[in-house]
């Protein structure tokens, strides 16, 4: 027999929020030091942006058990979603401390530091994103934009092009892809090729647009 978080899981994954509340209200009466039930209501909560209710829950929850690191995690997402990236930095290193060490962790707690333009203190929580999710363009990506930005050329090119390869249609890492081309192996060519790729992907793509132009000027300048 499943317990109510796991039928309460089951219902929210059936989009049965209404069934899956009343499951998890249900499992804190019977338990009220049921860490679980906390998180998943809390993860509710947010799932409607209320926000300072969900807050409310995590931290009971880790009130309740301060070695959950999902209590952790979940509150992290949701001061992330708010754009409070330094208190989000905190807590998903708390939820790695504590056990949580999906790729996804490591990947936010590295887009927290990128937010606070903290762009050594991401690097290697990027890059161990990238290691433990060999499939996430998105990892890639940002883990490129990190390393072009410290200008590390040859890596974020690297990093920029697997991103490109698990996700053809990425504009933003095709755009980035043609600028390390342009700015760090001084490639025309190939920069103009990932700018109208990026276009193709996204055709109001501002930035690959203005990128095209300068690719072709400095093309037409040197024929």
């Amino acid at each position: 027999m499943t317990n109510l978080n796991e039928q309460a899981i089951q219902k929210l994954q059936d989009g049965q929020y209404e069934e899956a509340v009343d499951l998890l209200n249900k499992a804190i009466e019977e338990n009220p030091t049921d860490t679980a039930a906390y998180i998943n209501f809390g993860n509710v909560l947010a799932q409607f942006n209320e926000t300072e209710k969900a807050e409310r829950f995590f931290q009971k929850a880790i009130t309740l058990d301060e070695e959950a690191g999902l209590a952790y995690y979940a509150l992290a997402n949701l001061y992330y979603n708010a754009e409070r990236f330094s208190e989000s930095a905190t807590l998903y290193e708390k939820s790695i401390s504590k056990g949580v060490t999906e790729s996804d962790a490591y990947f936010m707690l590295g887009l927290s530091f990128m937010n606070e333009d903290k762009v050594k203190l991401a690097l290697p929580y990027l890059q161990r994103a990238v290691e433990l999710s060999e499939e996430d363009a998105e990892a890639y990506f940002q883990y490129g934009l990190a390393l072009a930005h410290l200008e590390i050329g040859e890596e974020a090119i690297e990093q920029l092009q697997k991103a490109v390869d698990l996700q053809p249609n990425h504009a933003d890492a095709l755009y980035n892809l043609g600028v390390a081309y342009a700015g760090f192996e001084e490639n025309a060519t190939k920069a103009l090729a990932c700018f109208e790729q990026a276009i193709l992907a996204q055709p109001d793509h501002y930035l690959a647009l203005n990128g095209k132009e300068i690719m072709k000027q400095a093309l037409d300048s040197n024929s």
